[in-house]
């Protein structure tokens, strides 16, 4: 079967991609936002470089962009190429089976001009993050969401809610199940960067602070905390500017890597090494973070949106749920409330090492990421008859 998968450069869709491996498919991927080569297997067809001009560059072209966001799209298509144009044009040129797009608003939204004039390739849509949970309360995203939703054959999200707002927006095909947005991780790999629970002294904070993230409660909390914290090390990482600006400013004594410092690598190693991870937002899908936490054993604080943390943590057992990301009193007295408590600690780590074997294991989400595409492929060949 070929299979063009539609999506920016992303560790999660590199690891994706890396399940079919050892299948017969034909791989192909679109750089639908134009940044450059994938790192991913040497056998996918990458089609990149693909934004050509049709006119020089108009001088006003930024400031429209910007300021008249509407008038922009209008007058673009005239001066480059665009996503539907290539699209097209690939399409043409390897008649794929089913189109993988990843992501609703950067790659899925640009291609649905194309999907709609092309009803009998399968349109399978890995929804990610915020993509449903968020956007909806904007009425001009709901109703693209919907618009979408409507055209899409096969849907795969990395949590129950969303499955369940997807149905409320009118999709009617196929859902292929819960994965996790990355698939699954290389347990047996991880296996040496993690201590005993005993050993460890780090509190892990994810440091975003923008629209969504509200990691600047967390540091808050913990600067509050200085006295009932100090014989714990406390490590943000992924950190924005103004969550490094508030630690610098404050002289605080905690260790901070910004948001391009650490591999995906290193942080596995950071989080095999710490007692408490604490991850906070007002949004989110299944966040990863979490789910590596879980798999190298940091006891998660994790907010809850949309009850989708609780869809894995049981509050109080395995970790425990912000209800409030706003509520730095909230969060104070989660943290108080765990940070002694080693026999909790340790058995939510043993609860945590069997959720990653029976959930989050490399082979068993592999074979579930295989099966979809063998469903889709039996969807093709009876439509074709």
């Amino acid at each position: 079967m070929k299979i063009l998968f539609v999506s920016m450069p992303s560790v999660h869709v590199i690891r994706w991609i890396e399940n079919l491996k050892d299948t017969n498919h034909e791989l192909y991927w679109f750089d639908i936002l134009d940044r450059g080569k994938l790192e991913t297997l040497d056998s996918v067809q990458q089609f990149i470089g693909w934004k050509k001009r049709k006119i020089p560059y108009i001088k006003g072209e930024y400031f429209l962009s910007k300021k008249l966001p509407a008038l922009y799209r209008r007058i673009i298509p005239f001066c480059e190429t665009t996503v539907n144009e290539a699209l097209e044009n690939i399409i043409l040129e390897i008649q794929p089976d089913v189109i993988h797009s990843f992501e609703m608003q950067s790659c899925s939204y640009p291609i649905l001009a194309t999907m709609k004039s092309q009803p009998k390739i399968m349109w399978l849509y890995s929804c990610w993050g915020n993509d449903l949970y968020y956007y909806q309360r904007f009425p001009f995203h709901l109703e693209k969401i919907k618009e979408i939703l409507k055209r899409i054959n096969f849907l795969h999200t990395d949590c129950q809610r969303d499955y369940v707002l997807a149905k409320q927006f009118g999709f009617l095909g196929k859902h292929v199940g819960v994965i996790p947005g990355g698939t699954g991780y290389k347990l047996e790999e991880l296996e040496s960067y993690k201590i005993p629970i005993s050993d460890r002294v780090v509190i892990l904070v994810k440091g975003y602070e923008h629209t969504l993230g509200r990691g600047l409660n967390i540091i808050k909390v913990l600067d509050s905390l200085k006295n009932e914290i100090q014989n714990f090390e406390v490590v943000i990482f992924a950190a924005h500017s103004s969550v490094v600006d508030y630690i610098k400013i404050n002289n605080l004594d905690f260790k901070v890597f910004d948001r391009n410092a650490l591999s995906h690598l290193e942080i596995m190693k950071l989080m095999g090494k710490s007692l408490i991870y604490i991850g906070n937002s007002i949004s989110d899908g299944m966040p990863n973070t979490l789910l590596e936490a879980i798999i190298m054993g940091a006891f998660p604080i994790q907010s809850n949106p949309g009850n989708v943390t609780a869809e894995i943590i049981v509050n109080g057992k395995n970790g425990l749920l912000i209800s409030d990301a706003e509520s730095i009193i909230e969060i104070k007295g989660l943290i108080l409330n765990i940070i002694n408590k080693k026999d909790i600690l340790e058995d939510a780590f043993l609860t945590n090492q069997k959720i990653a074997i029976e959930r989050l294991n490399y082979l068993v989400n592999k074979k579930k990421v295989n099966k979809i595409y063998n469903l889709i492929g039996n969807a093709s060949r009876l439509q074709s008859i």
